[in-house]
């Protein structure tokens, strides 16, 4: 729930408001403090709203008014037109016992715009192999809708992450876009 004397709002790409239980980016506002980036009034003002402002959380508020967050926008991957959150696949994916960490992105794609790319580190003992991508693969068919689940795996040893645990997903998904222009 928003902090009291705060305020969180739900608009959707045209800056209109969102039904409660569905996903739009989440605004806020402060009370008296005002959110910027440091040193960068570009962003500070491309990422505002009617005094509310945004770090790019892709959200829904319940009807109690709670704060659900889905992913990040700049993590989104729209395919055909559909929004696909990378979050919701990757926790389909770590559900798999064969699967030791996962990250999932979107790749260029023709004909879609972009497709489901995953890239995965199997459990300790466990071999990457075709086999094991095809048993992933039909282990989160099962689990998300079709048009959600990855359309390839690849395997790595190790993700790549920070000291802290967070995840350089932009090391893994930069390489499929070299050449392509992207909005991120």
């Amino acid at each position: 729930k928003a902090w009291p004397s705060s305020e969180i709002r739900i608009l959707d790409d045209a800056g209109e408001p969102v039904a409660t239980d569905s996903p739009g980016t989440g605004f806020m506002k402060l009370g008296t403090q005002d959110f910027e980036y440091h040193g960068d009034k570009k962003k500070t003002d491309a990422n505002r709203r009617d005094g509310f402002f945004t770090v790019g959380d892709i959200g829904y508020l319940d009807d109690a008014g709670y704060l659900f967050l889905c992913d990040r926008k700049i993590d989104m991957i729209i395919s055909g037109g559909a929004n696909i959150y990378p979050s919701e696949v990757e926790a389909c994916l770590l559900a798999h016992p064969k699967v030791g960490d996962a990250a999932v992105f979107g790749i260029p794609d023709d004909d879609w715009g972009e497709s489901v790319k995953a890239v995965i580190e199997p459990a300790p003992g466990v071999t990457a192999s075709p086999a094991l991508a095809a048993e992933i693969l039909a282990f989160c068919t099962e689990r998300i809708a079709k048009f959600k689940c990855p359309k390839s795996i690849d395997f790595i040893a190790e993700l790549p992450r920070d000291p802290n645990g967070k995840l350089y997903k932009r090391k893994l998904r930069d390489p499929y876009w070299v050449g392509r222009e992207r909005a991120i």
